[in-house]
């Protein structure tokens, strides 16, 4: 049973986001979760020979779920690690298993799922004749990446429930008679160009590292160290599915739903964005610009700072709004922060509720939040490597998250399952005042419900409810109008129009700036975002613009 400590210093630290920060140094057979004084409130210890590989991530009531480096591995590389080990609180071995051989083995990152699964990155390696036949203009083997999830089934067994290769999604535009030719690899951003980067010395071609789940969407987000990209996949297909190009929530089957950050690597124009890329992951629900892509770009301010991009993709529901032929947009990140230092490798980011962010710059050993204007709140320097940390609040810890509710609908008004408390969602991020188990939509869009008990303890977001009414977006007619500069810093011009009203609604629906008959809009003092502009004109006819704010 877990006992946790009562919080000393939360009025002084009240700014921070939950409760408890996970750590482990690289290569260390010990992990450490911090209080919000930034001292170890927990430790685990473990074997000598099963050490942290990359990656360790706490399960609800404690358990905590690591990468070790395996000590049988035959393939070898930075990242590898082999294996993956369940702890319990007092770090008694759940699960110990084991994935490795002279064809395959996990590296990197992995990703716990909620149905008590994990998914893992694997080498994937392939002959010099599969390498052949599926158009590289190299005759060689290479190291592929494959995705596997895993079913617990026993003290080191494990069922592979879904698989997706990348050798199933491949094109070239150099080798007609192969299978995957294409006469234009920009035709076609849904496939991995092979002979991108392909040189004899290439082995391991994709380097992938970060791995992340989207529960709403069932989709899945991963990086690539090498190829400097950020992908995001369908998982809700079957194995089979996933290794062809039709089935699933998104009707694509297992090729790229979206990329970004590299568009030379599909053959598009435009300077590449990540330099180095690690930690690839969603913004969850419940947070400021849920939904957007995030990634720790190592070199990407330079190469002695770090920075995490964040980027407002074109998504339309389980697909993405994409023509091919051109460069995916954004053609630059959503919002950028700047680290405090720099790491050459690994590093990762977490999103809040309350705006805040976490930062671990891994070679440093440097862990730290900061809040929505950048400013460092708290901090902790370890000795060593971390290459990833997690934070998680003390309810998580124990066990004790109520359970996520369910939305009943009648007529207009939805209303959520019992609870103590209650907060309701649009489109992932909180709507303020909505705090009642019942709420009536003012506008369309995706509603979720979380349970919020005494003690800030927040429940997972109940299932998604789509509420369809007419609303501006709907009623919105081309009136010709337009605004720049859009990214915007402190001014917005409005242009081609007479005789109308604006109003400014950030992401949640909230009017935040109104006026008539003005050519500018102040928006110096609005915080970085995405927000809607509507313009009105003398007749009621509306437009809607979105716009940047940087």
């Amino acid at each position: 049973m877990i006992v946790l400590a009562s919080l000393m210093g939360q009025a002084a630290a009240a700014q921070q986001w939950g409760d408890y920060t996970l750590y482990s140094v690289q290569n260390s057979s010990s992990a450490t979760l911090l209080d919000t004084n930034g001292t170890a409130y927990h430790t685990w210890t473990f074997a000598t020979n099963k050490k942290t590989g990359y990656s360790s991530y706490l399960l609800p009531g404690g358990s905590i779920i690591r990468s070790i480096s395996n000590s049988g591995n035959q393939l070898n590389g930075g990242g590898m690690t082999g294996a993956i080990q369940t702890c319990d609180w007092n770090g008694n071995v759940v699960w110990d298993f084991v994935y490795s051989s002279a064809t395959y083995c996990l590296h990197h990152d992995f990703c716990p799922l909620p149905n008590g699964n994990v998914l893992l990155i694997s080498y994937d390696v392939k002959t010099s004749s599969d390498m052949t036949a599926a158009g590289s203009s190299v005759a060689h083997s290479m190291w592929l990446e494959k995705i596997i999830e895993v079913q617990p089934t026993g003290a080191t067994t494990g069922n592979i429930v879904w698989e997706w290769h990348v050798y199933d999604h491949l094109c070239q535009s150099a080798n007609a008679n192969a299978g995957n030719y294409v006469s234009s690899v920009l035709d076609h951003p849904e496939l991995f160009n092979i002979n991108y980067q392909n040189t004899a010395q290439t082995q391991d071609w994709m380097h992938m590292n970060g791995i992340d789940y989207n529960p709403e969407l069932d989709q899945i987000v991963f990086s690539s160290h090498m190829l400097n990209e950020i992908y995001v996949i369908d998982h809700s297909t079957t194995t089979a599915e996933a290794s062809g190009h039709t089935g699933g929530n998104s009707g694509k089957g297992g090729d790229l739903l979206y990329r970004w950050g590299n568009p030379a690597a599909y053959g598009g124009m435009g300077t590449a964005t990540l330099n180095v890329v690690h930690d690839g992951h969603y913004i969850p629900a419940g947070c400021p610009n849920a939904g957007f892509i995030v990634g720790f770009n190592n070199n990407g301010v330079s190469n002695n700072v770090s920075c995490v991009d964040m980027v407002d993709t074109p998504n339309n529901g389980f697909g993405f709004d994409i023509t091919p032929g051109t460069t995916l947009l954004p053609t630059t990140y959503t919002y950028r922060q700047n680290c405090t230092g720099h790491t050459s490798n690994m590093g990762n980011s977490e999103q809040f509720p309350n705006g805040n962010m976490m930062i671990c710059v891994a070679m440093q050993g440097l862990i730290y939040e900061v809040d929505p204007s950048g400013n460092t709140i708290w901090s902790k320097s370890v000795t060593g490597t971390v290459p990833q940390a997690h934070r998680y609040t003390a309810c998580y810890v124990a066990g004790t998250t109520p359970a996520a509710p369910t939305i009943t609908q009648n007529d207009s008004v939805l209303n959520a399952s019992a609870g103590g408390g209650y907060q309701w969602y649009l489109n992932g991020a909180p709507i303020n005042g909505a705090t009642t188990q019942s709420y009536t939509p003012a506008v369309s869009g995706d509603y979720q419900v979380a349970i919020v008990e005494a003690g800030s303890c927040t429940s997972e977001l109940s299932d998604i409810i789509n509420v369809v009414m007419t609303n501006l977006e709907e009623q919105a007619v081309s009136l010709d109008w337009n605004l720049y500069p859009n990214p915007a810093f402190d001014i917005v011009h409005l242009t081609g129009g007479k005789g109308f009203k604006f109003e400014v609604f950030n992401s949640i629906g909230e009017k935040i700036l109104s006026g008539s008959n003005a050519n500018q809009i102040h928006v110096f003092s609005l915080p970085a975002g995405i927000y809607n502009v509507v313009l009105k004109d003398n007749q009621g006819n509306v437009q809607v613009k979105k716009m940047m704010k940087k």
